[in-house]
């Protein structure tokens, strides 16, 4: 076995960012371990890949993770998230009737605006014997539990008066021209594909739903991380390097080249290129606009593994699955993100290091200084677009309160 190879499954999202730029742009060469990347096009494939064996580590929606440690539809399998590869970048897309329908115009608007004026219309299609139908990337993905969170607080019940089904993120266009689904939500860049097709009409970023909300990790099986403890340090540094290149303005055009590879994401480098600088072309031959850090991959410990978020993850899992809280499912859900793999590997580096390995999700309406043990860290706002925050200490209690 060479313990200096890590190879790492992805699918073609602008979010599968860091691994690639690691590998291409030299970052983990400088920390001494070589990155072969495996590309599939389903999370269920890249999850049963790492699981058998067939890679080492992931790129990764971060609720699979916790599904596949908790032993949600096959055996549980321990696994271990020391590294956030992103915050936020997605989008619900509407097809381009539901948007005539709701009245989406060129700018990004309210999510409760437009929650009511999606309800009116879902209320109208269930009357008439045809729900609405949502395509999401995975059962367990955040794309999932942020449509759904959306969805309730609107007043438009999942499962009942709408539709949600998995669709692969490369196939979500397709899907909605096809007319199998009214709406998906999905990662870049296939919100933007859809609407340069003409077939898609984004109606909000998921960034409106949660700022800050944990997006994709890297993962891996517990026992690997355990096993090749010093490689996996030197991976977390070689991820952290590309993250602060990735964000660099510079070389958002060179980024942006690299990803649009046949071997990555096989999509135009221009349609890429606007989701790393978190331009947003909502409707079809529309001017893009600019929503800050649609996409969020470096700042405020960015790439941190909160156990908090970890949490709310969960939160919403039990909530969706009917299930009551179980305190000991909890704790191996949250006990799923590492941060003290990341503490570890970034000790000395001068990145911030927070202090607390958990906190209030969803408290912060504006920068705020959090205690750190190493470096100055300052928070963003982290707001649920309801205005309701997460203790991750009464999950149960969060629970109660929902719609």
């Amino acid at each position: 076995m060479n313990d200096r190879l890590f190879r790492i499954g992805f699918l073609p999202l602008v979010d599968a960012a860091l691994p690639i730029l690691a590998r291409e742009m030299g970052f983990a060469e400088a920390q001494g371990i070589e990155i072969a990347l495996v590309r599939d096009v389903t999370w269920a494939t890249v999850r049963d890949r790492l699981l058998y064996g067939h890679t080492d580590a992931a790129h990764l929606v971060a609720p699979l993770a916790i599904a596949t440690t908790l032993g949600r539809d096959r055996a549980a399998v321990p696994m271990a998230v020391p590294f956030v590869l992103g915050l936020n970048g997605n989008a619900v897309t509407f097809s381009t009737a539901l948007g005539e329908a709701c009245g989406l115009g060129d700018r990004l608007g309210d999510p409760a605006a437009i929650g009511a004026a999606l309800r009116r219309v879902a209320t109208e299609r269930r009357a008439q014997g045809r729900r609405l139908r949502f395509g999401v990337v995975h059962r367990h993905s955040s794309h999932n539990y942020m449509l759904r969170y959306w969805l309730a607080a609107v007043g438009i019940r999942p499962d009942e008066d709408v539709e949600i089904v998995v669709t692969s993120p490369p196939f979500a266009a397709d899907a909605l021209a096809a007319g199998e689904v009214d709406g998906i939500c999905v990662g870049e860049p296939w919100n933007a594909v859809a609407v340069d097709r003409g077939v898609g009409r984004i109606a909000l970023a998921t960034a409106q739903i949660w700022r800050r909300g944990v997006e994709k990790v890297l993962a891996m099986r517990a026992q690997t991380a355990d096993a090749r403890g010093d490689a996996t340090l030197r991976l977390i540094r070689a991820l952290h390097a590309a993250a602060a290149q990735f964000v660099q303005p510079d070389t958002v055009e060179r980024c942006a080249a690299i990803l649009a590879r046949p071997a990555y994401l096989d999509a135009p480098a221009e349609t890429i290129l606007r989701a790393i600088t978190d331009r947003i072309r909502l409707v079809p031959g529309g001017e893009p606009v600019t929503y800050a850090d649609f996409m969020f991959q470096y700042r405020e410990a960015a790439n941190f593994p909160w156990r908090s978020q970890a949490a709310w993850l969960y939160s919403q899992m039990v909530r969706w699955e009917g299930r009551a809280v179980d305190p000991a499912e909890a704790a191996a859900a949250t006990g799923t993100f590492r941060p003290d793999l990341y503490r570890a590997a970034l000790a000395g580096s001068g990145a911030p290091l927070p202090g607390a390995s958990s906190k209030l999700e969803g408290a912060l309406s504006g920068p705020t200084g959090a205690g750190s043990t190493q470096g100055r860290l300052v928070l963003g706002s982290d707001r649920f677009f309801d205005g309701r925050s997460f203790d991750p200490d009464d999950i149960a209690g969060y629970l109660a309160a929902l719609p």
